[in-house]
């Protein structure tokens, strides 16, 4: 496994390459002019290699059960008051096929880390269920070893996502205080193991609003020029998610504005040409909507972040867990819901983002991607 990435992360920015250098300099202290000039060059760039397409996809939360104790997370392990849910994999289907009939192509399959609920086996009966009328399906979960994600990448998942959180190991070890994802090398490493697995598609990211931006950018950037050198035959998204309000009340500990945002996109755009960028429902709509032209190539849309939270599935097993354990309800009211990662911004539906697109000239594309390409591909060979 390659790793001689990680000092370089750990002394920035005193030790960059060429590349990292010129991105550094783009996040500089920019006028409202210079600034407006990077969003005007990362639209072109953007239309030049994406051309006007918008990649839609839907997250579909299985379980919010977790090992781990992330302060900001709502999925929390020390939060212990929330409801809580594992999908069965009947349910999974029905919420996938919802979001079918909303016109999605594209499901990103979102789960808690607990070995206890997302036990073996359990992804990949929930991707293989799903395969034959979703075409594109990602995950993003609990990190797993090399074999473990090949067995994903049979079943048919092709996309992987793994969000750093934040690349500051101070910061990381203050925010992550249980469970296996303390370990922030091993964490790091995800990526490069989901490429060893088979993924075509990578995500990383970091959540905005636990350390520096800056810095937070430039350590995202230097893995993203790392993974590019490392792991080629795949493609690479990254997102600049900023933190939102979620069970246990946790705030955002530094700033991350709106124009920092946006030259945190263009400065992407113009070092990375052909990576895609990722924007989610965290976002408000007037927001999202002028973001779309500047560098923007995949959105989510009518997302909702908790597990049955597009028909209602699992409301009758819902309880809660103590130090990993399940405790029954001992009463439950006729709205209970389980409790969602975070708030979402934009509550818009599928086709009024679409629409919104078109108002702007840009296509919403529900699919791009089918598995019968490689079978067809095999069969030309």
């Amino acid at each position: 496994m390659q790793t001689s990435f990680i000092p370089a992360l750990d002394a920035l920015p005193e030790r960059k390459s060429p590349l990292m250098e010129r991105f550094w300099s783009l996040l500089e202290t920019k006028s409202p002019s210079q600034l407006e000039a990077m969003a005007r060059e990362s639209r072109l760039i953007t239309r030049r290699n994406f051309g006007r397409t918008m990649r839609l996809f839907a997250p579909l939360y299985v379980s919010n059960e977790c090992v781990n104790n992330c302060s900001y997370c709502g999925f929390s392990r020390d939060n212990t008051s929330i409801m809580r849910v594992t999908l069965t994999v009947d349910q999974v289907v029905r919420e996938a096929r919802h979001l079918t009939e909303l016109g999605f192509r594209n499901i990103l399959l979102v789960a808690g880390e607990h070995p206890r609920f997302v036990s073996e086996g359990y992804l990949e009966e929930c991707i293989r269920a799903i395969r034959d009328f979703v075409p594109t399906i990602g995950i993003e979960v609990g990190p797993m070893e090399a074999p473990e994600y090949e067995r994903m990448v049979k079943a048919g998942a092709e996309g992987l996502v793994v969000y750093h959180e934040t690349y500051d190991r101070a910061m990381y070890t203050d925010m992550h205080t249980a469970g296996p994802k303390k370990d922030f090398d091993w964490r790091l490493a995800c990526p490069e193991r989901g490429y060893e697995g088979g993924f075509r598609r990578i995500g990383i990211g970091a959540l905005f609003g636990l350390s520096d931006w800056r810095l937070e950018a430039l350590r995202l950037a230097a893995h993203l020029e790392h993974l590019y050198k490392h792991c080629w035959k795949s493609s690479f998204t990254v997102a600049f998610p900023r933190l939102r309000p979620a069970a246990g009340g946790f705030q955002p500990l530094t700033g991350f504005p709106d124009w920092a945002l946006v030259q945190t996109i263009c400065a992407f755009r113009l070092t990375f040409p052909e990576v895609g960028i990722v924007l989610s429902t965290r976002e408000p709509a007037s927001l999202r909507d002028a973001l779309a032209p500047l560098g923007i190539t995949t959105m989510s849309a009518g997302s909702h972040t908790e597990p049955g939270g597009y028909t209602g599935a699992g409301q009758d097993d819902l309880h809660q867990t103590v130090r990993g354990r399940r405790v029954e309800l001992e009463a439950k009211t006729e709205d209970a819901r389980a409790e969602g990662q975070f708030g979402i911004a934009d509550e818009r539906s599928p086709a009024e983002v679409a629409e919104m697109l078109q108002k702007q000239g840009l296509d919403a594309v529900w699919k791009d991607w089918d598995p019968a390409i490689l079978t067809e591909g095999a069969l030309a060979a």
